[in-house]
């Protein structure tokens, strides 16, 4: 993708160049090891023991974090998400469906807090996975997230109308959560895939689209509002 800056994959060792070398941070598959004794296990335990002091340090300076899918499910596992002073247990399990789901999925923003979120313009990403479902040790923290701004994304149905139902909801998350953040925002998880709509033709109705109409990349625009908030 083309967003007028350069990305790029550093050598080992790695923990030594992420704080000082780029602005943004980013996880997401294949290079996670899919859901292999447990979706995001092995890399959140590497990513504590290895990069712990190196991100602490790239966060403190301003760095933003992306997770994607398992990536969203490593910043959990490694307690960057939701985060805070006192981190509020939580964990990403099977889907209610008890089966991979791989499709489109309409989600409705809550800008505000997260840089990588700017707008409430509905947004359609596709999904990709098998342990999607978002729980919390304790229920009652989710109007906590709420109130705080940390639930940046909810699945909703056709309508427009949040849901906790299948299909519109790909794992039947309490609360719909789709996407959170951290409370400084620069931390994202989110488990559909932007970086799998960033051209008009991802999409699956692509042609249908008036060809009048600007054309939409909703997956990009969350890289682009990232980018614009470092400049």
């Amino acid at each position: 993708m083309n967003l007028g800056e350069t990305a790029a994959a550093l050598p080992a060792p790695i923990h030594y160049q992420v704080p000082r070398l780029y602005p943004v941070l980013g996880a997401w598959p294949p290079i996670l090891r899919g859901d292999d004794l447990g979706a995001g296990r092995i890399f959140a335990t590497r990513l504590g023991t290895v990069l712990g002091d190196a991100l602490r340090q790239f966060h403190e300076r301003g760095g933003l974090i992306l997770g994607i899918c398992n990536g969203f499910q490593v910043l959990v596992r490694a307690g960057l998400l939701p985060g805070g002073p006192s981190p509020t247990q939580a964990t990403l399990t099977h889907n209610e469906s008890g089966r991979f789901e791989s499709r489109w999925v309409r989600m409705q923003p809550q800008p505000g807090l997260s840089p990588f979120i700017t707008d409430a313009t509905p947004i359609e990403l596709p999904v990709a996975h098998g342990e999607g479902k978002f729980l919390l040790a304790d229920p009652n923290a989710l109007a906590t997230l709420e109130a705080a701004g940390q639930v940046v994304l909810r699945y909703v149905d056709a309508s427009g109308a949040v849901t906790e139902e299948y299909p519109a909801n790909p794992n039947g998350t309490p609360g719909a959560v789709a996407g959170l953040c951290d409370p400084t925002g620069r931390i994202f998880g989110l488990m559909p895939h932007p970086e799998r709509f960033i051209d008009p033709i991802h999409h699956p109705r692509w042609t249908r689209r008036d060809p009048g109409s600007a054309p939409s990349c909703d997956g990009l625009r969350i890289f682009q509002n990232a980018i614009a908030s470092l400049r």
